[in-house]
């Protein structure tokens, strides 16, 4: 699933590629996509004629910002944007067109169909779910070493699931808490109340690092994940744990385990990230 690293990728991509174009009509192919409106028709419709002015990022969300809407879409597990000329062949598993005016089309494409888009009255968004209630962005001022103390204090959940909580940051996701754990040296079962202030600093310092270092190599294609030109990321090139399960530890040379935290795949170093005693 894209997390933030690869959403900015694509919301940069597409600045590029789609910003300033007028949508001259919307072809809804899997209408479940589609949460808000309830009715594909009144989709639709709304989006003829919309210039997109602007594309931001809210977590794993990205946001089209129309001259009198804002489309809110999550790419979930296999979402794809993409910008062709109307003449090119679509690809399988195309649900959502988007034909401009100029003649190129923006497609969401998406083989398992998880994906979602909600559209609201620009300006409204972020009053209404899904945007409403997710926590500070990890760059943002409000996102500090003390505010991720105070939250961690506050809930006895594994650290790995708190991190993972979008309601505490947003845009963390199952690759990046990984990495962002092991460079911090902390078990991903250690009890969020067990955290030290220094513990948090470093998980807040890491945060930060590894999610910009991320963002510079355009994401982490494990599986199928390309931006909206096509090309892949490179991060999973210096991933130090996650994916590397039974492969030597790039610090201590142990071997790195999977196990699972809350049903997700968790990579760890044992001798890195040692579990103490009474939590173990």
């Amino acid at each position: 699933m894209p997390e933030l690293p690869e959403v900015e990728t694509v919301r940069r991509t597409l600045i590029d590629l789609a910003v300033g174009k007028t949508v001259a009509k919307a072809d809804v192919r899997w209408p479940k996509i589609v949460k808000r409106p309830e009715e594909t028709v009144q989709f639709q419709d709304a989006l003829a004629g919309e210039t997109i002015q602007d594309i931001s990022r809210r977590g794993k969300f990205l946001i089209f910002h129309l001259d009198h809407y804002a489309l809110v879409t999550h790419l979930r597990m296999e979402g794809k944007f993409s910008v062709k000329e109307q003449s090119e062949p679509e690809a399988p598993h195309t649900h959502v067109v988007f034909t401009f005016t100029d003649g190129t089309e923006l497609r969401y494409r998406d083989v398992r169909k998880f994906g979602t888009m909600h559209l609201f009255e620009k300006g409204t968004e972020n009053r209404h779910a899904p945007l409403i209630g997710l926590g500070p962005e990890p760059f943002d001022v409000q996102f500090t070493a003390d505010y991720l103390y105070d939250r961690l204090k506050r809930t006895s959940r594994q650290v790995k699931t708190a991190l993972l909580d979008q309601i505490i940051v947003t845009g963390l996701g199952n690759i990046y808490v990984d990495e962002v754990l092991f460079r911090s040296r902390v078990h991903p079962h250690r009890r969020s109340t067990s955290i030290s202030k220094e513990e948090a600093g470093r998980i807040h310092y890491f945060t930060k690092s590894v999610l910009a270092e991320a963002i510079d190599r355009g994401g982490s294609t494990i599986r199928s994940y390309v931006n909206s030109q096509g090309k892949k990321g490179t991060f999973q090139e210096v991933l130090n744990v996650y994916g590397r399960a039974g492969e030597a530890c790039v610090e201590c040379g142990e071997e790195i385990v999977k196990t699972k935290t809350g049903g997700r795949g968790t990579h760890i170093c044992l001798h890195c990230q040692p579990l103490p005693e009474e939590q173990s």
